[in-house]
C-alpha cells in the first residue's frame, strides 16, 4: 500500500514548489524555519530509529536546502558586485583630446 502511494506521489512537483517558495522573499523565512524544524525534529517521513533509511530523507532535504540557499546567496553576491567597466558614483570619466609633443 505504501509503495503504491509513493509511486503516485509527484516528488518533482514538491521540489518545484519548495524551490519557488524559497525564492519568494515573502515566504523565505518560513521555509527556512520549517526546514530546520523538520531536520531537527524526531518526527520524519522515515523515522531516524531505522539506521540508514531514517537518515536518507534528512540528507535529501538537507541537500536540497543547502543547494537552494547557496544558489540564492550566490545570486545575491553576483548582483551586488560592481561592474568594473562602469564608473562608481564618486568617479567621473573625463574625455581629453590628445596632443602630440613634437
Amino acid at each position: 500500500m505504501v509503495e503504491i502511494l509513493l509511486m503516485k506521489f509527484p516528488m518533482q512537483s514538491v521540489y518545484t514548489w519548495y524551490r519557488h517558495t524559497l525564492r519568494n522573499p515573502k515566504y523565505r523565512m518560513w521555509i527556512v524555519a520549517g526546514t530546520l524544524v523538520y531536520l531537527l525534529s524526531p518526527l520524519d517521513i522515515a523515522p531516524d530509529v531505522f539506521p540508514i533509511v531514517g537518515q536518507i530523507d534528512d540528507f535529501a532535504v538537507l541537500a536540497i536546502f543547502v543547494s537552494e540557499v547557496s544558489g540564492l546567496l550566490f545570486d545575491a553576491m553576483k548582483s551586488r558586485k560592481p561592474n568594473p567597466n562602469e564608473a562608481s558614483p564618486g568617479q567621473q570619466t573625463v574625455d581629453v583630446d590628445a596632443v602630440s609633443v613634437d
